[in-house]
């Protein structure tokens, strides 16, 4: 019987949502947690029958499984899509998971380099080698632009406007923007471009994909985050380095220099300004961080 409606919900998130498969299976596994629940209580019930108190119990018992409050509300969220789908496809005639409460979770603020600390990173980038000069560019766009690791993989040669500083960006739910890109990483592309990525023959559907690997296809994630990683080593940096790491540094530096919340939303390609506000609560860390520093009545 559920097998229906979560096939009718795979479908409505890639039409109506145009989401990523990567988000559409994570929605699907919410969905799955759900009926599996239902199969070992040997509770045999449509959507239609669920009710709010039946949700509680369920969050109740993945609880129970020792599934940390992030996890516990990212399931909340999936139930919550879900039922959204079968109100709008008139599956149910109420939503239960309305008033379902979504587990406290503690943001964890994530750690930021200075631009003291990027520019050791790209120091250690060996650029007389083919793959240096490429992870440099690499780098540079990535703070430069603020991508997602995901953004720069699949980054087109059709979607570079360097003569205007511009670079256009496919995100999440194939949702595009305009971002304007730096001198520096600009520079860098147009050297691993016209001097290095000629000298590699792309495969069949990637030849409109700017970063290449040694077999013409585009970098996984996992890669650039080896990539980085080692960097981070070599500069001998102990925070808790991953690709984003540049993308939270590229926000963090803006709203430090003072930049508008608004304009930073659109160049990270949120779509709702609350994910962005978390650049405020780094902010105000560092002005803190700054007032005991330098302000003689916090020295005391």
């Amino acid at each position: 019987m559920w097998e229906v409606y979560k096939k009718g919900f795979k479908s409505w998130l890639q039409l109506e949502k145009s989401l990523s498969n990567n988000s559409v299976n994570a929605y699907l596994r919410d969905i799955d947690k759900l009926t599996s629940y239902l199969q070992i209580k040997e509770k045999k019930l449509s959507p239609e029958e669920i009710s709010l108190n039946e949700l509680q119990q369920f969050i109740q018992w993945i609880g129970q499984l020792e599934m940390t409050a992030t996890s516990q509300a990212r399931i909340v969220s999936g139930i919550r899509s879900f039922f959204k789908y079968c109100l709008t496809e008139e599956i149910v005639s109420n939503d239960p998971s309305t008033l379902l409460d979504t587990p406290k979770t503690k943001r964890a603020l994530p750690d930021v380099l200075s631009f003291e600390e990027i520019e050791n990173i790209i120091a250690q980038i060996d650029v007389s080698k083919p793959e240096g000069t490429r992870n440099k560019a690499i780098v540079e766009t990535m703070y430069s632009c603020g991508l997602r690791v995901s953004e720069v993989v699949n980054l087109k040669i059709s979607c570079l406007y360097l003569d205007v500083g511009f670079i256009r960006v496919i995100g999440k739910g194939d949702k595009e923007r305009l971002v304007p890109i730096g001198n520096d990483a600009i520079k860098y592309i147009n050297i691993y471009k016209n001097n290095v990525r000629v000298h590699t023959q792309p495969k069949k559907d990637f030849e409109d994909i700017l970063f290449l690997n040694r077999f013409g296809k585009n970098l996984s994630r996992i890669m650039i985050f080896y990539i980085i990683k080692e960097l981070a080593a070599a500069a001998s940096i102990t925070k808790n380095i991953s690709p984003h790491t540049f993308r939270h540094s590229f926000a963090t530096h803006l709203v430090e220099g003072g930049a508008d919340l608004r304009a930073v939303q659109e160049m990270l390609g949120h779509e709702s300004i609350t994910t962005t506000e978390i650049y405020t609560h780094l902010d105000r860390d560092f002005l803190r961080t700054t007032l005991h520093q330098f302000h003689p009545a916090f020295k005391k």
